[in-house]
């Protein structure tokens, strides 16, 4: 009988939602993932014997009988591949490699003396090299490639970065030909709110906004449950958002943006008397009590509750995450923030609002990223029941 499309296509829908129930939810048994899909037994069984001889899905067991013979319980097989994850940021660049449900295996960060793209583009080579080097063995290797930048993507070209000074520069395709693994690249704030929203503060969260506040600010945004992108893709770059009308002078053109007032941007201040180049720096300052550093935070605290609360007022999320490497401020940036928003959103948007910092702190990016990568491997097909 000849196979039509149509039913290869369901046949794939249906193998992909048992293989992300079993990844969200293992260990699980056979009877438990024909409840959850609404797909019947014969179908899941069949399906799982396919994802077990593709070694994405172990059976381990005996698990808990309601009566009769024990079911063998389900597990998904996150060491059948590694990915890396990277994060491009101004000063430095930070990846991981991890396992194929976001368990960080190896982390590395290097310095960047320079933004120009040739030079960047080397140190990733060069970092991607030696994390593929130490990747353990497994059925598949190493399955992709996960890059999040602080700039307007589409399609795998970095279209502009404003604080790189890079413009249509089709990054995935030359790491493609590098290295002949499937490559994806986003915006660095949205691959923190897939990392967020997988493995860190938003797990069953719909409505989430994501803060990535480091060398600049950008917002990953959750609507419904999916990344919302926006009509061309660019939708979150909030960094640009205007906070002062007459402000600073920013590298995208415009004026008064908020990640001027409220980013690493403001650590080349002539007011502190312990200049930094890193948050991690003046986080050690500020453990010590330097009153200047504990000032600095606290008006950078103010300026994120002023952005946040527009935010805020616009999108009306059930959760707010801080991420980035700004989260490591936590103790000094929480309280201001949360002052302004309390004293400046709008009453009904504060009901049931939650602004937490990031659990998976810097690194939110980086697995994010990697995530994306792990879907495109296994072929993530959105199903809504």
């Amino acid at each position: 009988m000849k196979v039509t499309a149509d039913q290869a296509l369901v046949k794939k829908i249906n193998k992909s939602l048992i293989l992300h129930t079993i990844r969200m939810h293992a260990p699980v048994s056979r009877a438990r993932v024909s409840e959850m899909t609404g797909l019947n037994k014969a179908t899941v069984s069949n399906l799982v014997a396919e994802l077990c001889a593709q070694e994405l899905v172990t059976e381990a067991g005996p698990g808990e009988s309601s009566g009769g013979r024990k079911p063998l319980i389900l597990h998904f097989n996150a060491t059948a591949g590694s990915v890396i994850g990277i994060e491009l940021r101004v000063k430095q660049l930070t990846a991981v490699l991890c396992d194929l449900d976001g368990g960080v295996l190896q982390e590395v960060d290097c310095p960047l003396a320079a933004h120009d793209f040739p030079y960047v583009l080397e140190q990733m080579k060069s970092i991607i090299s030696g994390l593929i080097a130490q990747a353990p063995p497994s059925p598949y290797g190493i399955v992709g490639i996960g890059v999040g930048v602080p700039g307007m993507v589409d399609d795998g070209i970095v279209l502009f970065a404003p604080n790189l000074g890079w413009e249509m520069v089709d990054l995935r395709g030359i790491l493609e030909s590098s290295f002949e693994v499937p490559v994806t690249i986003d915006n660095e704030a949205n691959a923190g709110a897939q990392g967020e929203l997988n493995f860190g503060a938003a797990r069953d969260v719909r409505h989430l906004l994501y803060i990535s506040a480091g060398s600049g600010i950008g917002s990953g945004i959750i609507i419904g449950g999916e990344l919302y992108k926006g009509a061309r893709g660019y939708a979150g770059e909030t960094g640009h958002m205007t906070i002062e009308a007459q402000g600073k002078p920013c590298s995208c053109g415009s004026r008064g943006c908020w990640e001027l007032y409220a980013s690493e941007k403001t650590y080349d201040n002539p007011g502190l008397s312990l200049p930094a180049r890193t948050t991690g720096e003046l986080v050690r300052h500020a453990i010590s009590g330097q009153p200047d550093v504990l000032q600095h935070f606290a008006s950078i605290g103010e300026y994120l509750g002023i952005g946040v609360t527009n935010l805020i007022n616009s999108f009306n999320p059930e959760l707010i995450v801080i991420g980035g490497a700004l989260s490591e401020a936590e103790p000094w940036l929480g309280g201001p923030l949360r002052r302004v928003v309390a004293e400046r959103t709008l009453p009904y948007h504060k009901q049931q609002l939650e602004i937490t910092f990031s659990r998976l702190g810097s690194r939110g990016t980086v697995i994010g990223a990697g995530f994306s990568a792990v879907m495109h491997f296994l072929g993530n097909i959105r199903v809504t029941l």
